[in-house]
């Protein structure tokens, strides 16, 4: 037996190549690029016991180890033997136990394919790239050096090592649950790529602005629509805040809902709320009633504070109005300088929910207060910068954004929503306000950085932009350091139940492969674990998980979900563990790379796709600047895997689908490839797939439906340019915002027509023909 060649990356730090030193024969001379391994004791024993010759316990030992780094359960590897023509093995991995892989193994030579031209990238009939060889009492491990490196085929020994010991000792074992890695690669995983150990303070946000508001009083705290207000008056409204809710019988830990609008108000109401000793729960302005009483009753909720158009759906629940306690209208008690421990609730955010019902992430201040830290070490924060509070309440980096910069003197510039929402306006935000840290989603810096090519200008004091809350593709990181090579970029990663961000990579020009998120923040460890949270080697695909202080309580009264996501974790006795649900692995840098949702993972004609790997094959194309992925129902064929994407030229879909038939499988070929000029996103800016599958086969609108006036065919062809629909699939009374228009694409619609309408008028009027009627009438224009 010779050559199966396996079909993955090279994978991290050469670092452990010595580790198979134990296993290597000296007695065997090896070839340059080549190890020779021992076969553990009792492997020709255990061959005998299932009727088959050796080579075929190895080639079953290496198709377990290829399924592992890989992170498939249908291996596909090439095979020659002497004096016959290679031949392509498929081995779908069978549930069950040893003696049932080798079974699967031996159906497959007998159904092997003749290996006729290249079949996936990265292996075919040519050299192989990385081979293993069974003669005698040992088994050579063959490389290409120009594939992988010799610390990568190490690690690969040994996990075949560890396979074949496995299978020896036991054949009617369960093979997935033997484990490959051996000892350096354990400690590595659990203690080498960890966050570095930090000793977190003995104290607290609300002390820590305390006490830098006590040293520096008059120096500018925040700053809103032209006005700032000092340490000295942020503290003395965050003490009123606070002692308005003690005075009113507040407890430790009781959740007090916050919903106002976001201004130096906002900020002293959720910072009053710690300070007294509570947890806050952000509720947006304009939150549906109904929701909002879900959101209190879940969280057993027993305190409000508005802003001046109230909340409705509190019921009973205590509310006052924020203005009201910040300036001095309710009666208070003094607030005591007691120390809040680091176990302490600080706040609930509520988050999406498979169910449909979101679920209330719980974190403490000792993850709050170590976040914040770990930002302002990683973005070399100081007391001149401004950080720049542009995200929604509801969206939990809005947090950070107004917090890591008041524990330093420095001063946070909070941009109200609507000048969020208007690029230029945004822009001008930042630059007057002296912004020198943002931090948006990639969609939204896709929509800035058009703006800024479109429209050159200075960023002021910009000095650093962080990116979060979606993959960040290579082609957005070009294009950024093309028109900006000044400003670094900062790729962050985390999940809202591990306080935020937990990972961060710091860029300062475009990688050369795929765009990592990067180490782990101080006293965070992260995981990238398999079935029963065994951890993955080292480059194989597997959930990410984290661990340490950053873990969250878990759902506040949930605790069936609670139980899902959260436990303790099993390689580090006494800290939390919480399961993501994303899929990544670990880079050769020692750095993390995300690869999509597990629930991305769909069937389509019964092969599972993983549209988390369509969509990153389609980023790999130069010219493409986003992309989602959607599994759309489609009459006559079932279900039809369908991308769109954006390109700064409107690549042509006949050029992207050539670049993909050289990344993907056909089974993987998306049916349908759409052009958009910006994907469709949520009120979160993470990419809005319902709204997509919305758009895929648009029906023409009958005859009666079409546009009239020439308002009507004016505002409907900007509204079929913005949205990517054709024309004639536009009637009088349909919304802009049903067919699929976002916050961005009307954005872009409004730009198009040189000030016909604001953006305020598209929302307050997204009918077609109601639209256009309001134009007419502001322009003094009669209907025809």
């Amino acid at each position: 037996m010779s050559d199966p060649v396996v079909p993955v990356a090279p994978s991290p730090t050469a670092q452990l190549g010595t580790a198979l030193a134990d296993w290597m024969d000296p007695t065997v001379p090896a070839a340059p690029n080549e190890m020779v391994l021992p076969l553990p004791a009792g492997v020709a024993a255990a061959a005998a016991t299932l009727g088959v010759p050796v080579p075929t316990l190895v080639l079953a030992a290496f198709v377990r180890v290829v399924g592992t780094l890989v992170g498939e359960t249908d291996v596909a590897i090439g095979r020659t033997a002497a004096e016959a023509p290679p031949v392509l093995l498929r081995v779908p991995l069978p549930d069950g136990s040893w003696r049932d892989l080798v079974a699967a193994v031996r159906s497959s030579v007998a159904a092997a394919e003749p290996l006729a031209g290249p079949v996936d990238a990265g292996f075919g009939p040519g050299p192989a790239a990385l081979a293993v060889l069974a003669a005698g009492a040992s088994v050579r491990l063959r490389r290409d050096p120009a594939r992988f490196d010799a610390g990568y085929a190490a690690r690969v020994g040994g996990h075949l090592t560890s396979a074949l010991s496995a299978l020896a000792a036991d054949p009617d074992a369960a093979y997935a649950a033997a484990d490959l890695l051996t000892p350096a690669e354990r400690r590595h995983l659990v203690h080498g790529l960890a966050g570095a150990a930090r000793e977190l303070p003995p104290t607290s946000v609300p002390a820590l602005l305390t006490a830098v508001a006590r040293s520096n009083p008059d120096a500018p705290a925040v700053s809103y629509q032209g006005e700032a207000w000092t340490y000295s008056r942020l503290l003395a409204a965050v003490d009123r805040v606070a002692g308005v809710l003690l005075a009113a019988g507040l407890a430790d830990e009781d959740i007090v809902a916050v919903s106002c609008p976001r201004s130096p108000e906002w900020i002293a109401a959720i910072l009053g709320v710690l300070r007294a000793g509570g947890a806050f729960l952000p509720v947006e302005p304009g939150t549906p009633p109904e929701r909002v009483g879900h959101l209190l009753r879940r969280s057993a909720c027993r305190f409000v504070l508005t802003g001046p158009a109230g909340l409705s759906g509190t019921g009973g629940t205590w509310s006052r109005p924020v203005a009201a306690a910040v300036s001095g209208d309710e009666p208070t008690v003094p607030v005591p300088d007691t120390p809040i421990p680091a176990d302490r609730l600080a706040y609930v955010y509520f988050t999406s929910g498979s169910t449909g019902l979101p679920k209330g992430a719980m974190c403490e201040h000792g993850g709050l207060l170590n976040h914040l830290l770990a930002k302002i070490e990683d973005l070399d924060l100081g007391g001149d910068d401004v950080v720049v509070q542009s995200a929604q309440q509801s969206f939990d980096i809005s947090l950070w954004q107004f917090a890591a910069p008041l524990l330093l003197g420095a001063r946070t510039h909070v941009v109200a929503r609507d000048d969020v929402l208007d690029v230029r306006r945004f822009l001008a935000a930042v630059v007057d306000g002296g912004g020198t840290v943002i931090q948006v989603v990639p969609s939204y810096l896709d929509v800035l950085l058009r703006h800024i090519e479109a429209h050159p200008t200075g960023l002021g004091r910009l000095r650093l932009v962080s990116v979060t809350g979606e993959a960040l593709s290579r082609s957005l990181v070009s294009r950024w350091f093309a028109r900006c090579p000044a400003v670094p970029l900062v790729n962050a990663y985390g999940a809202t139940e591990a306080s935020d961000d937990a990972t961060h990579e710091v860029l300062t020009a475009p990688p050369a492969g795929d765009v990592p998120v990067g180490r782990p923040l101080r006293n965070v460890t992260v995981y990238v674990l398999g079935p029963g949270d065994t951890l993955r080697p080292l480059g194989a695909l597997g959930e990410i998980a984290f661990s340490g202080i950053c873990v969250g309580r878990g759902y506040v009264n949930d605790p069936d979900r609670t139980a899902a996501a959260f436990g303790p974790d099993p390689f580090r006795p006494g800290e939390r563990l919480y399961r993501t649900g994303d899929v990544g692995r670990w880079l050769p840098s020692g750095r993390l790379s995300f690869a999509g949702r597990q629930d991305d993972q769909v069937k389509v004609n019964g092969i599972r796709i993983e549209l988390g790997e369509v969509e990153h094959a389609v980023l790999e194309h130069p010219r493409v600047q986003s992309v989602a992925a959607v599994v759309a129902p489609t009459p006559g064929v079932g279900k039809a895997l369908v991308a769109f994407y954006t390109s700064p030229d409107r690549l042509p879909p006949a050029e992207l689908r050539e670049h993909l038939a050289a990344l993907l499988p056909p089974s993987s070929m998306p049916a349908g490839l759409h052009p958009l000029a910006a994907l469709p996103l949520t009120a979160n800016g993470k990419v809005d797939k319902r709204l997509l599958l919305e758009r895929v086969g648009p029906a023409d609108s009958a005859a009666d439906d079409r546009p009239r006036t020439p308002t009507e065919r004016r505002l409907a062809a900007a509204w079929a340019t913005a949205l990517e629909r054709p024309a004639a699939g536009i009637g009088r009374y349909d919304s802009f915002f049903d067919m699929g228009g976002g916050s961005l694409s009307a954005l872009r619609m409004v730009s198009s027509l040189d000030g016909l309408l604001s953006l305020a008028d598209l929302m307050r009027t997204p009918v077609l023909s109601e639209l256009a009627a309001a134009v007419d009438r502001a322009r003094g224009k009669p209907r025809a």
